[in-house]
């Protein structure tokens, strides 16, 4: 349609000159001694048109004629371009595709024509890592350090994820600390720091780091929940044997991570072996008074000393709450055992065993039949237990 109108318009045009060139009675006299032209004013205004249009399109030949050595080499510039730029977007596809060969030479090609060269490098690395080609893998990095002022926190971030995937940590410490030194703190870099920190044992450095992706909500609470566990039950095992490193080290725990029962039974064997029972005793009643836990229960009475009768009577008004809890009526029987209570503690053993048959129950009975002189009693737990542990 819009080409119909154009037509239309042109012929109004051409028709309104028509008829307006009729009423123009005009001329033009030219006079060049000794010559003399007249034409009308019509046709000189055409001939002056016509003029006008023959130079200005001699003008523009000759202008582009001039011109064209400088567009043929901008038109070769711009293809090289458009192919380096091709090669770059061929090599990323073909890294993901895992045609690492092909991917290293499209990306070295990139990287020679100019085309984003510390990408390039980085992208060459990366396809020569996944070929284990160690030697080109350190020439490119070394390439892309060349264009740091581009790439520097893409550069230590590769270096550091694929010194993690190589389990070269120390490697990956160093660069994930330059980032940290750059302000660099990001989502990517702080589970890369997490993985480390977890390969070299600085479980210290990897509860920080967990509670960080935690707060800025990367890692959920049900996954970050057996990383801090680990953490701390490692950090306890260091402590071991040395009950004020460990009251210290629980000390400065948040209250919600001194919640987990696991970590809490590891602290309380830890104080128990290092002589601490007193220690011992205050983390399983506070642990117990939230939440009941079979296994602390237990703990209870591995240790001697401290209040008998009232870890006794703590001890009772738990199994009103849990009165079949086997590890509970062991835990009993043990803390009557060191009161001299002989009946009572004889009572707890075969209710426990009554409740849940286990070795440490025919233990306990036999060692009591030891105690008490009853020889074949004892005799009979023994083998009770030996056959179990034979199972």
């Amino acid at each position: 349609m819009r080409g119909v109108l154009w037509l239309i318009g042109l012929f109004a045009l051409a028709a309104g000159l028509a008829v307006a060139g009729r009423y123009n009675e005009g001329y033009a006299l030219l006079v060049l001694p000794p010559y003399r032209i007249q034409i009308s004013m019509n046709l000189l205004v055409v001939v002056v048109v016509a003029a006008f249009v023959a130079v200005y399109a001699l003008v523009r030949l000759v202008a582009n004629t001039l011109a064209l050595p400088r567009a043929v080499q901008a038109f070769r510039v711009r293809k090289g371009r458009e192919r380096a730029s091709q090669a770059l977007y061929d090599a990323a596809l073909l890294r993901i595709e895992g045609r690492f060969g092909q991917a290293l030479r499209q990306a070295g090609a990139a990287y020679e024509a100019g085309e984003s060269p510390g990408l390039a490098a980085l992208l060459a690395a990366r396809a020569a890592h996944s070929l284990r080609d160690e030697p080109r893998y350190r020439e490119w990095l070394a390439k892309a350090a060349r264009h740091d002022d581009s790439v520097r926190v893409a550069r230590l971030m590769t270096e550091a994820e694929l010194a993690v995937e190589g389990r070269r940590f120390d490697e990956a410490a160093e660069r994930i600390a330059d980032l940290q030194a750059g302000g660099q703190r990001h989502i990517a870099a702080l589970r890369l720091a997490l993985r480390t920190a977890q390969a070299q044992g600085n479980w210290t450095e990897a509860v920080r780091l967990v509670r960080q992706l935690v707060k800025v909500k990367s890692l959920s609470p049900e996954v970050a929940e057996p990383v801090k566990r680990r953490a701390h039950q490692e950090g306890l095992r260091q402590r071991a044997g040395d009950a004020g490193a460990l009251t210290a080290y629980w000390q400065e725990l948040p209250r919600d991570e001194q919640r987990d029962p696991v970590v809490v039974r590891e602290l309380a064997r830890a104080l128990i072996d290092a002589g601490d029972g007193d220690g011992a005793r205050k983390v399983i009643e506070v642990q117990l008074a939230q939440s009941w836990d079979s296994e602390l229960a237990g703990l209870y009475g591995r240790y001697e000393g401290g209040e008998l009768r009232s870890r006794l009577a703590r001890a009772e008004e738990w199994l009103k709450r849990q009165p079949r809890d086997p590890l509970l009526l062991l835990t009993l029987g043990r803390l009557c055992v060191q009161s001299q209570l002989w009946g009572k503690a004889e009572s707890y053993f075969d209710a426990a065993l009554a409740v849940a048959p286990g070795l440490e129950a025919h233990l306990e009975l036999a060692n009591l039949a030891d105690r008490l002189g009853r020889g074949d009693d004892a005799n009979r737990h023994y083998r009770a237990a030996a056959e179990m542990a034979r199972r």
